[in-house]
């Protein structure tokens, strides 16, 4: 039988896994668990139902659960840290889906290989590209910035308009005015296929091209020009991993928010279970003898301090938002008073 928590301030119970994702479960937990790892890195649903014996539906209602916790998770632990991004690649890539196909825009921080987050819109439009642009703006410091895009000619207007501030006109009338932050820099990496070959053009939409060769530098290990290689790499490892992305497949997606699930869970098992070879430290041991320390991308943002399992992240409490005292008219009541002086 599962444990129960009892309250002392609202003086209810509650289960254990209240705000997990084993809430109200009967299944074990463990297996639950390991039917969502194997989902998470390729495996087919059909494939599951005959090793375990479950019903389809069930195993796709376990997939959505696990969706939406990590969905939960991410904003937490990960969107709700402001960090200084120094340099951030986005992408976009285009979905086949039964009647037609949607988009699935990434964006990813360049030193430390962390999935910030992505957006998923039937077109590849200006609502698209905003969506994406403000998650971006939402975690970075007023810091040097480098945003390193593919030629699509919206990516420059949505960030600047999401990296821009007001300028008050002091003792002048008439509005504020806009003003990109001088700090911030727009690179584009245009791909044009020719009958001689491929050709490519990097160009500086916005900045100092000096800033841009020292972000570049000290985010890419002082070598590399610029490009959009760590998101590419990123949006093949979503592809390998959830079927519905592959370029040509079978497995095609039924609903939008089928992909958004694969997508939180993907990206959660990316930054927060998943060492990255590239972000491995070495240490060394005695005299002469060394190891070499394993990191996920989370580690090397500073955002934790050890590498998760999959079992933490499924049973991860989210904790809940702040009370906020009701809305109401005439004076509050002397309970409502000490409510508010309590948790407010």
């Amino acid at each position: 039988k599962e444990k129960r928590c009892h309250c002392h301030v609202c003086n209810t119970t509650f289960a254990v896994s209240k705000g997990t994702l084993f809430y109200r479960l009967r299944t074990d937990p463990q297996i639950v668990m390991w039917v969502i790892v194997l989902l998470a890195y390729g495996c087919p649903v059909q494939a599951i139902v005959k090793a375990f014996g479950f019903d389809e539906r069930t195993v796709k209602n376990w997939w959505q659960r696990a969706g939406v916790h990590c969905a939960h998770v991410h904003e937490a632990v990960i969107a709700s840290q402001p960090l200084d991004l120094q340099q951030v690649q986005a992408d976009e890539i285009k979905v086949k889906v039964q009647g037609g196909s949607v988009w699935m825009a990434l964006a990813m921080m360049v030193s430390t290989r962390l999935w910030l987050g992505g957006v998923i819109s039937p077109r590849r439009d200006k609502r698209l590209l905003q969506s994406l642009t403000d998650k971006v703006r939402q975690m970075a410091l007023c810091r040097p910035l480098l945003l390193a895009v593919d030629g699509l000619p919206g990516y420059v207007k949505a960030f600047g308009r999401s990296f821009r501030s007001k300028l008050p006109r002091w003792g002048q009338p008439g509005r504020c005015q806009w003003h990109a932050w001088s700090e911030v820099a727009i690179v584009q990496v245009i791909k044009r296929r020719l009958p001689s070959g491929l050709e490519v053009e990097r160009r500086v939409a916005q900045g100092d091209p000096q800033q841009v060769e020292k972000l570049i530098a000290t985010t890419q290990n002082g070598v590399g020009v610029i490009n959009t290689a760590f998101i590419e790499r990123l949006n093949a490892t979503f592809r390998s991993r959830l079927s519905w992305l592959g370029r040509r497949t079978r497995h095609l997606a039924q609903q939008t928010a089928t992909l958004t699930v694969g997508m939180y869970v993907t990206g959660c098992l990316y930054n927060l279970c998943d060492p990255h070879r590239s972000l491995r430290c070495r240490l060394s041991v005695g005299e002469r003898g060394y190891r070499w320390v394993p990191r996920t991308p989370a580690i090397a943002a500073g955002l934790t301090d050890h590498i998760w399992t999959v079992d933490e992240l499924l049973m991860y409490r989210v904790p809940p938002p702040r009370w906020t005292p009701p809305k109401q008219r005439g004076r509050p009541s002397k309970a409502l008073l000490e409510l508010i002086n309590r948790w407010c």
